[in-house]
């Protein structure tokens, strides 16, 4: 019989309080760093707030639309104090999720031959895209690589090299979304003394962990609330340091950006702070939400959460290594650290025949799925970790690429790339409503795959 741990009691009933409808559907979800789970007792708090409210366009004057208005400053307010920082020091721009968030500061950016671009090999494509405007205006583009767990190597001599040629930004993930390492937030005061702007994703950090940013200070932090709790979806933020923000040049103005413009004269002025970088009319009713997911994940407690997403972690890291082909070939290989120290909730790995070559990612979430058990598959949008955890060779993806042009896809990629090389791996994570039970069925499908190579090696004797 396996220990129960830390705080069961708490989550099991937290699980039949606010996430019924998990059992009700037989469903083992883990694919927390997707998107987390709303609560009954969110949904309950919109539907009051909808039924109950008069809420209009809030850049108007009338009575509902100072009510839209209100929630929406309230939401600010509730961002800010999460991140133990105040208006007179950051600002809140609300925004449609993390990417939106990054876009806004890439296009922004005085990036310029003098100012260029650091990126971590380890990012989602939301950041990776922002070399496309670097490139554009000229701007020197780095790449700072990853060691065999992973982790940043040598991330303080690369920035130095670079500032050189003149430092700009640096944009980086507080938590890799591909295999959950926890990236040092100690570099985000070592890249400012060395001249550089920061730009945190922390889209997957903030689900499982606080960040202060009063203490952790970097330029521009980007985050989405439906990875926090669940609902609404379509609504993120870029919290900006106010000096930081100031130094953001917009390519252009949107309505509720302006205080005036002119199209007789041909010249525009934009609002200072976050609604002049808040484009069109905000999702007031969604951003009203925004308070009430806070205070359920602040109820829950990021002391308890923490402890019990580490527990549950190696829990599964334990139940993959364990796992074994009759032979004692392993039947798993697990990407990134060794150990559960300085990562999320977060695994990413894949399944292997006895010859230890991989199998299709997609054939074992198919059966995952088939079993009720909901796992990622893929390169969860962060090419950087892939090619690194699969080993690819620049040259012989050059060559693949090339070859496939415009009828690319990823079989004939993996076709290409040759028999058992793996072009994507499956990923679980967990949340506050995952229980053991979920990550043993997990590990149970996983462990089929053994008995499916020993009942086909079987049949091909007898054949």
């Amino acid at each position: 019989m396996k220990a129960p741990l830390a705080f069961d009691g708490y989550f099991d009933e937290l699980r039949r309080r606010e996430f019924a409808r998990l059992d009700a559907h037989g469903c083992a979800y883990l694919d927390y760093t997707g998107s987390a789970l709303y609560g009954a007792s969110q949904v309950e708090a919109q539907a009051r707030l909808l039924a109950d409210g008069m809420f209009g366009n809030p850049h108007s004057e009338h009575r509902p639309s100072r009510h839209s208005a209100e929630l929406i400053e309230t939401a600010r307010r509730a961002v800010l104090a999460w991140f133990n920082v105040d208006a007179d020091s950051h600002a809140v721009c609300f925004v449609a999720n993390a990417s939106a968030a990054i876009k806004l500061v890439a296009e922004s950016y005085p990036f310029s031959s003098q100012r260029g671009l650091m990126l971590s090999a380890d990012n989602h494509n939301s950041v990776n895209g922002i070399r496309e405007f670097a490139r554009r205006a000229g701007a020197a583009v780095g790449t700072i690589p990853l060691d065999s767990q992973l982790r940043l190597r040598d991330p303080l001599a690369h920035l130095s090299a670079a500032s050189a040629s003149g430092p700009g930004l640096f944009a980086f993930p507080a938590q890799s979304n591909f295999s959950g390492v926890r990236h040092p937030l100690d570099l985000i005061a070592s890249a400012h003394d060395r001249g550089w702007d920061v730009l945190l994703d922390a889209a997957a950090f903030v689900p499982s962990g606080r960040l202060d940013l009063r203490h952790c200070r970097a330029d521009f932090t980007a985050v989405s609330f439906y990875k926090m709790f669940g609902l609404p979806t379509g609504v993120g933020a870029l919290v900006a340091r106010r000096d930081a923000l100031a130094r953001l040049r917009r390519p252009w103005f949107a309505g509720g950006t302006v205080d005036h413009a002119s199209v007789q004269l041909d010249r525009h002025r934009l609002t200072e702070g976050a609604q002049g970088h808040e484009d069109g009319t905000p999702n007031f009713l969604d951003i009203g939400m925004i308070a009430v997911g806070l205070d359920f994940i602040a109820a829950i407690g990021n002391e308890r959460l923490s402890r019990r997403l580490q527990d549950l972690t190696a829990h599964f890291l334990r139940g993959l290594v364990a796992l074994q082909h009759p032979s004692g070939a392993p039947l798993v290989c697990e990407y990134g650290p060794d150990d559960n120290a300085e990562r999320g909730a977060t695994v990413a790995f894949n399944v292997l025949d006895p010859q230890g070559r991989t199998l299709p990612f997609l054939e074992v979430e198919q059966r995952a799925s088939a079993a009720g058990v909901a796992l990622r598959g893929g390169c969860f949008c962060n090419p950087g970790c892939a090619e690194t955890a699969f080993g690819f060779q620049a040259t012989a993806v050059a060559r693949c690429l090339d070859r496939l042009g415009d009828a690319f896809s990823l079989p004939r990629f993996a076709s290409c790339l040759g028999s058992g090389i793996a072009v994507g791996a499956l990923r679980a994570s967990f949340g506050a409503p995952t229980s053991l039970r979920d990550i043993d069925r997990a590990l149970s499908v996983i462990a089929s795959f053994a008995e499916i190579a020993a009942r086909r090696r079987i049949a091909s004797r007898r054949a």
